[in-house]
């Protein structure tokens, strides 16, 4: 089975990958609670999954002003650049590649995470979803409108956290502009309302998202900077309407301008029926936009080793992300390469605070690592 095309390398910039099989982002809610930081159980986890192409860090904060999901990590601080440390030198020592994913939650916020204060947005309105606080899930709020000072400031804020990833060992990051974040609120219409240069027709709607894209591929380097970005169709204000299609292409066909490290692009991850994306539900949304976007793209959401393999031999995608995958199976490639079968998840471990359903799942086989460092940028 050591033929799959999942397996084989692959070039992505400057970063050389064994093979094509990445894990994509996850929230597991281990970081510490108080100050954010990842800790040694992290490294760990990670360095278990080091046999991945590319490892795509668990949605990680921008800003204190940026963080918005009890648990989770921060990239604003030394205390937090010296935490990642830790987690990308295991990944390296283990021959693995590791990039982070950069995240505004927005209006996804809390008052309760944010000591009192309303959670920041595009415009005032409630995304009616649900968010994840040290005491529970609650419902969202009707978030604050960010000025413009603001705005100017955030998108430095993407920018400094970059640095603070390259400064912390990763070989490259993410911008987080999918699902139900900062990036997407200034993308939809049903959520942006401005009546300023960040509002209005799509091309305004997108200008935020293209002015992070330009600070962060600055700072860093186009070839260490990526984007997730996709059409969705996630209920309340985030419901598909008849703009979701075409500010996503609008966004996907501009991005071809900043030869950027990667795309990586989701399938439905809900039920697209009776939506205007119901043509795009499976393979389609693949063979819809991989012709709109020259660059390295990645499949993600609902995979499989035998779509993977298709995805990839079909010319769909360069590279496919696992996520659930990779919660049970930290050695994906291997049992993929052996036709082993998959462990299966459970499910009331998932988020926690210890290594229970997080960093004890067993191995196929006992591995040997050689210790020789990964290919880097």
């Amino acid at each position: 089975m050591s033929n799959q095309p999942l397996l084989h390398t692959y070039q992505m910039g400057d970063l050389a990958l064994p093979n094509r099989i990445v894990m994509s982002s996850l929230t597991r809610m281990r970081a510490n609670s108080t100050n954010h930081v990842p800790t040694a159980l992290q490294a760990e986890y990670y360095a278990q999954r080091a046999s991945a192409g590319l490892i795509i860090s668990e949605a990680t904060a921008i800003s204190v002003d940026g963080f918005g999901w009890a648990n989770t990590p921060g990239l604003w601080s030394k205390e937090q650049v010296a935490g990642w440390r830790q987690v990308t030198d295991a990944v390296h020592q283990r021959g693995g590649r590791i990039i982070a994913q950069l995240w505004h939650t927005g209006a996804m916020s809390h008052p309760e995470l944010r000591n009192g204060d309303l959670p920041v947005s595009a415009s005032d309105v409630d995304p009616l979803q649900i968010s994840v606080t040290p005491t529970g899930r609650k419902p969202t709020v009707v978030p604050r409108p960010l000025t413009k000072e603001e705005i100017r400031a955030t998108v430095q804020d993407f920018a400094k956290a970059g640095l603070n990833a390259i400064e912390a060992g990763f070989d490259g990051v993410q911008i987080l502009a999918n699902y139900l974040y900062l990036i997407p609120q200034f993308l939809n219409m049903k959520t942006n309302r401005r009546t300023d240069e960040y509002g209005g027709n799509l091309e305004n709607r997108a200008r935020f998202l293209f002015e992070i894209v330009e600070e962060v591929a600055s700072a860093v380097g186009n070839k260490r900077t990526g984007i997730k970005i996709s059409p969705m169709h996630e209920g309340g204000e985030f419901s598909a309407n008849e703009e979701t299609l075409p500010v996503t292409e609008y966004a996907i066909r501009k991005l071809n301008d900043y030869d950027l490290s990667h795309l990586l692009l989701m399938g439905n991850s809900t039920d697209f029926t009776g939506t205007p994306l119901e043509a795009l539900a499976g393979d389609q949304m693949f063979e819809y936009f991989r012709p709109l976007y020259s660059g390295t793209l990645i499949a993600n959401a609902n995979m499989d080793r035998e779509r993977g393999n298709h995805l990839i031999t079909s010319g769909l995608a360069d590279l496919v992300a696992f996520g659930r995958a990779y919660i049970a199976n930290p050695d994906l490639v291997h049992r993929f390469q052996n036709g082993a079968p998959l462990a299966d998840i459970d499910w009331e471990t998932v988020y926690g605070s210890d290594g229970g359903g997080y960093s004890d799942y067993p191995f196929h086989q006992p591995i040997e690592y050689t210790g020789q460092p990964a290919s880097s940028l």
